[in-house]
């Protein structure tokens, strides 16, 4: 699954389109501790969390995750947002609860991170 598919897959609205929004979707992830993603994040992950500060970008960016995911209709401040364009990183934000946003993953086979 690439990451405009999963946008359809979870009724998301793209907040901020990514360089490439084909990349395929490697794994999902839910977590809002930001040094507990930063450990365990991982290249082509769909990260969703409810944190909406610029030190989301960076981690998403650092780590070269696929996307991130803004549940519960949380959007990213303006800052964040510039930086998340700036970094062209897709980001998608959708009402779903997070834990309904990482069921709906695990169906569609999303897998977990694999450590």
């Amino acid at each position: 699954m690439n990451i405009q598919e999963l946008a359809v897959l979870l009724n998301a609205t793209i907040a901020q389109e990514g360089e490439d929004m084909t990349m395929p979707v490697s794994c999902g992830y839910v977590c809002d501790l930001l040094s507990w993603v930063l450990a365990h994040g991982q290249k082509g992950m769909a990260w969703t969390t409810v944190q909406t500060h610029v030190n989301v970008v960076a981690i998403a960016v650092l780590m070269e995750m696929a996307c991130v995911i803004l549940s519960e209709g949380n959007q990213l401040d303006m800052a964040s947002l510039a930086k998340a364009r700036e970094e062209k990183l897709a980001v998608l934000v959708t009402a779903k609860t997070s834990y309904e946003v990482c069921g709906l993953m695990m169906r569609a086979g999303i897998a977990p991170p694999q450590a």
